[in-house]
């Protein structure tokens, strides 16, 4: 099942709006349109976007040859409207940067349609290599909890925190994988489920907000997501809710991996404040199915990511690493003396120190100390 591929000249997509219930594929044929597939989230994911950025300036590019257009002016009006239509998502923005370098250095549009399907195609390798990466990191991992949607319909064909998933269920088996509905447009019960079910794998789906409860009482051995958007310092921008994850993760003394491929890690944005978050339309959360249930009078507020700051990420795995932040790393010892510490903190125990000890607030890792540092493949479970 591919999630978004390029066919006789056109983009042809899965209209994830219509999942669970129908599979419906889509050809997309000029950016417009495909912009419009985008807000509406058709086609969605951050490396689908990736992906989606560069097919946009493909049909940019063939239908400026075909109508014998100015191709330098119609690549910049089609990067303009992609990039602007999901702003959180750095991987979108991208895939245009990446076919605009081709253009600046000659290609014409042939070579544009070329690099977006090598494009395609390394989205496809990465992803791969990042789950058998993600697999070994949590092979102890037997109960698997995860938010949103990040599998194979948020990439081509593979996924990140789903491909992880199917990883782990291939190679050392799950008891169970906790799928979060993830509100207001449900990716998780919608998409998520859906992929676990064709896959065969165990799941459950619950309400958002059961997901701390379960962590602490003990339910869960990993938290896994995927990300739109990392910051230089390792903060990570993900589907909102993502955060009380993490801070139910660390609480408990269990692992939140992060598995994202290296294109969402963006060095030009020095922490998590400078993400800007999309806000969506207030009506997601006011309404179901078209149907107002909030008292009238009601306003809504829409955020479609939260950042996750990086003392809260025990690693993040990408196709060519595994990162942990090294004031994380156990072999360094522990960062804090102990203070103000819930006597239930798991750090209180003797041995071996636990690999999610926080650092303080206050520290922030430079992205050559957190970026060149490629920490060994130990299992975190």
């Amino acid at each position: 099942m591919r999630t978004i591929d390029w066919l006789d000249g056109s983009v042809r997509i899965i209209d994830q709006t219509r999942l669970p219930h129908t599979e419906i594929h889509v050809d997309v044929h000029d950016v417009e349109d495909l912009v419009v597939h985008i807000r509406s989230l058709a086609v969605r994911g951050a490396m689908a976007l990736g992906v989606a950025g560069a097919m946009g300036m493909a049909l940019a590019a063939t239908r400026a040859e075909h109508d014998h257009l100015d191709l330098d002016g119609e690549l910049a009006a089609a990067a303009r409207l992609l990039v602007e239509a999901r702003p959180t998502a750095v991987n979108l923005a991208w895939g245009v940067g990446e076919i605009r370098k081709v253009r600046a250095a000659g290609a014409g549009a042939a070579g544009i349609v070329a690099a977006a399907l090598a494009i395609r195609d390394a989205d496809l390798e990465a992803n791969s290599a990042l789950s058998e990466r993600g697999a070994r990191l949590l092979a102890g991992a037997r109960r698997i909890l995860t938010h949103c949607n990040a599998g194979a319909l948020a990439g081509v064909e593979y996924g990140t925190a789903l491909g992880v998933i199917g990883r782990l269920h291939a190679t050392t088996g799950l008891d169970m994988v906790y799928v979060c509905e993830t509100r207001p447009l449900l990716q998780g019960s919608r998409l998520t489920a859906w992929e676990l079910g064709r896959h065969g794998i165990a799941h459950r789906v619950i309400v958002d907000s059961a997901a701390a409860g379960l962590i602490l009482a003990g339910d869960v051995d990993a938290v896994v997501v995927g990300a739109d958007r990392v910051a230089a310092n390792g903060d990570v921008a993900n589907k909102v809710g993502t955060l009380g994850h993490a801070l139910a993760a660390r609480h408990a003394g269990i692992p939140f991996v992060v598995a994202a491929p290296e294109s969402t890690i963006d060095l030009g944005t020095p922490t998590g404040s400078d993400i800007p978050i999309e806000i969506r339309d207030e009506r997601e959360v006011l309404e179901i199915d078209g149907r107002r249930v909030a008292a009238p009078g009601s306003l809504g507020w829409n955020p479609a990511f939260d950042i996750t700051p990086s003392a809260l990420v025990t690693a993040i795995v990408t196709e060519h690493r595994s990162l942990n932040d090294p004031r994380n790393d156990s072999r360094n010892g522990p960062r804090d003396d102990g203070r103000h510490r819930s006597p239930n903190d798991p750090r209180n125990r003797t041995g071996h120190p636990s690999p999610n000890e926080p650092r303080s607030r206050t520290e922030h890792p430079s992205p050559n100390d957190l970026w060149n540092r490629t920490t060994p493949e130990e299992d975190l479970v």
